[in-house]
């Protein structure tokens, strides 16, 4: 390993800790206004969505309505209030049929 490994490594430790110890340095004690308050909280939603939903439309790459299908009844059954057990078995056994139809 050269040089440039642990100047590399150094790096990446920096950059991830400076976002975390400034806020916790600087707003330590202080309130947050509402409006910021309710951005951060649903940052981890937004990325959690943009990092499932092209998986979602390419879990069958030579078939996209397998994904599309997968998608609109895990979201109607959540919808309907059927928790998350029963979202995932759910829409797994619409896939399921949907794949012994479609062949």
């Amino acid at each position: 390993m050269g040089n440039w490994y642990w100047w590399m490594l150094l790096g990446m430790a920096v950059v991830t800790y400076l976002p975390r110890a400034i806020p916790l340095t600087f707003l330590e004690g202080k309130e947050l206004p509402p409006a910021v308050s309710g951005v951060l909280r649903n940052i981890p939603y937004a990325v959690l969505g943009a990092l499932i939903f092209p998986a979602i439309l390419y879990a069958q790459p030579d078939d996209l309505l397998f994904g599309v299908i997968g998608l609109a009844s895990a979201a109607l059954i959540a919808w309907w209030g059927g928790g998350v057990m029963g979202t995932v078995l759910g829409t797994i056994a619409i896939l399921a049929v949907y794949s012994l139809l479609a062949g």
